[in-house]
């Protein structure tokens, strides 16, 4: 996904959070900032060898509270 939406949008600054290109699911085009699913998210957190509660814990203080400017990723809860 990240190949293509480089490709589309090749002038655009695009904010990546390191490790988790597998988990990016699309890009806002207003802003230019990445969508990430949290379920992926989630599962690569565990592949990486924590558990389903560290992972959650993971994402929830140091991935989607984290603000890093205007290009901020946005973090789409995907798991209801």
């Amino acid at each position: 996904m990240l190949d293509k939406i480089l490709e589309w949008f090749p002038e655009d600054e695009i904010l990546k959070a390191d490790g988790l290109d597998d988990a990016i699911i699309g890009i806002e085009v207003n802003s230019s900032r990445l969508i990430y699913s949290k379920s992926k998210v989630i599962d690569i957190l565990v592949r990486e060898g924590m558990t389903e509660q560290e992972a959650l814990e993971h994402y929830d203080f140091n991935i989607e509270g984290a603000y890093v400017g205007d290009k901020t990723p946005i973090w789409c809860t995907d798991d209801l």
